[in-house]
């Protein structure tokens, strides 16, 4: 079957992948968050913290770009 729009599935794909990626930084950090109280622990905890902001930031850019292509596509402005 002869896909329609591979370039929006292209889109679609990378942003799905990026909201994986995310829910997986974020259930790291929710682990880190149910340690120990330790020092040591609590860095572990706030750098997940950074890498769960760097995870967000990479699904809300792959959203914007996934839906100016759909904006783009269907209704003709971005």
């Amino acid at each position: 079957m002869k896909k329609e729009y591979p370039e929006l599935d292209q889109m679609q794909g990378a942003y799905k992948a990026a909201v994986e990626e995310w829910i997986a930084v974020i259930r790291k950090e929710e682990a880190l968050a149910s340690a120990n109280h330790t020092v040591a622990q609590v860095d572990r905890w706030e750098q997940a913290h950074f890498k769960e902001e760097e995870a967000r930031n990479k699904v809300k850019a792959a959203k914007k770009k996934y839906e100016a292509a759909l904006r783009a596509k269907f209704f003709g402005f971005s």
